[in-house]
């Protein structure tokens, strides 16, 4: 059998293993009923649907024949890490600087990954995603998420 996508390929066994993963990390969990859904209920839909999706995918890159094999090209090892290294420095801040201040400080550290950066575009989208994800999570939803640093609220 030859491979005719290389790109849909591996993306379509990336989606496949991380769905597989998930629904089987779901089976720890209770499932509840069709009525009153349990804690696994949702990641296991959600896992089996990724699967279902990489399975589509794989199907695809294995059968339907493409410019040049779609070769996959280099890994963009600037961005990958940059948003990685983000990821781990909201899980850090959010506890200690609040929502206020760690919002703008991440959307500030995944802009730097692109190479089109510019400071109106993160200033804007600071301003609005912060007041948005107020709004929603804790003015709406009424989550306890840390608003401001914990030096200002002792």
């Amino acid at each position: 059998m030859k491979i005719k996508s290389q790109r849909d390929f591996w993306s379509g066994l990336m989606f496949l293993v991380v769905g597989v993963v998930f629904a089987w990390g779901a089976t720890e969990y209770s499932f509840g009923a069709s009525a009153r859904p349990g804690p696994g209920y949702f990641p296991f839909g959600l896992g089996i649907l990724l699967a279902a999706l990489g399975g589509l995918v794989l199907f695809k890159a294995l059968t339907l024949e493409s410019e040049n094999g779609d070769p996959i090209g280099r890994i963009a090892w600037r961005p990958l890490l940059v948003i990685v290294v983000t990821i781990a420095v909201f899980g850090a801040a959010l506890p200690r600087l609040g929502l206020a201040c760690t919002l703008p400080l991440i959307i500030t550290l995944s802009a730097l990954a692109s190479s089109e950066f510019h400071w109106r575009d993160v200033l804007v989208s600071s301003v609005v995603l912060t007041v948005g994800s107020w709004a929603l999570f804790i003015w709406g939803l009424k989550l306890t998420i840390p608003l401001w640093p914990v030096f200002i609220t002792g």
